[in-house]
Parts: structure tokens; sequence; C-alpha cells
């Protein structure tokens, strides 16, 4: 009996990974093998870069309330150390809006937090 191989199923999952890399330099969109290892390096990237964007964003925010901060004659820390001890349930994402979108609730929330 001769060999069977399905040429369908592998045909088909060449042509998702190929159209999957249409875009990219050179060989790395239409050249298979190297269109392959592009595709797996990829996959690997956006694994990794999802947890870094997440990392980033609490970056960015520490550094806009920080700035928020300082237009208060306060740091970052002591800021935060006071929003904690007087219980201001306010996370640091909404504290970065505050601070770069309204500055007068920002302020009421550093008064409250001075108290």
């Amino acid at each position: 009996m001769p060999r069977s191989v399905n040429h369908v199923a592998s045909r088909a999952r060449r042509k998702r990974i190929l159209s999957q890399t249409r875009g990219y330099f050179l060989s790395r969109g239409n050249v298979w093998t190297v269109a392959k290892n592009a595709h797996e390096r990829a996959l690997q990237y956006a694994y990794r870069d999802r947890k870094t964007k997440k990392r980033n964003f609490r970056a960015l925010w520490i550094q806009r309330i920080n700035a928020g901060a300082r237009l208060h004659g306060l740091s970052y820390s002591q800021l935060m150390g006071m929003i904690h001890k007087n219980g201001i349930e306010l996370n640091r994402k909404v504290l970065a809006d505050l601070a770069m979108n309204n500055p007068k609730a920002f302020e009421a929330v550093v008064n409250a937090a001075k108290k």
C-alpha cells in the first residue's frame, strides 16, 4: 500500500504561516523555512512583551504621579505612603490620569492624603 501523506493539511499549515509573515523583511515573508523561524521568534517576542508592557506602563504611571507630587512639595514615595496610611483606594493608573488630565482633582487627593 502506498504511503499516505496529508498534503492538504501541510499546505494549509504553510499557507497560514506565510500569510501571517506577509510584510516581513526580504525572505522572512516568502521563504518557508525562514518565514517559519521568523514567525516562531515573533511569537516569542509577543509573549515576552505582553509582560513587559505591564512593567512599562507601571513605570510611566509612577513617573507621572511623581511629577504631580513634586508640584505639591512631595516625593512619590511620601505621597504614596500618605495615601495608603489614610486609606485612599486609588490605584496608580487612576492617580497618573488625574495628575495628567485633571490637576485640580489630583490636588484634592494630595490634600486629602496630607490630612
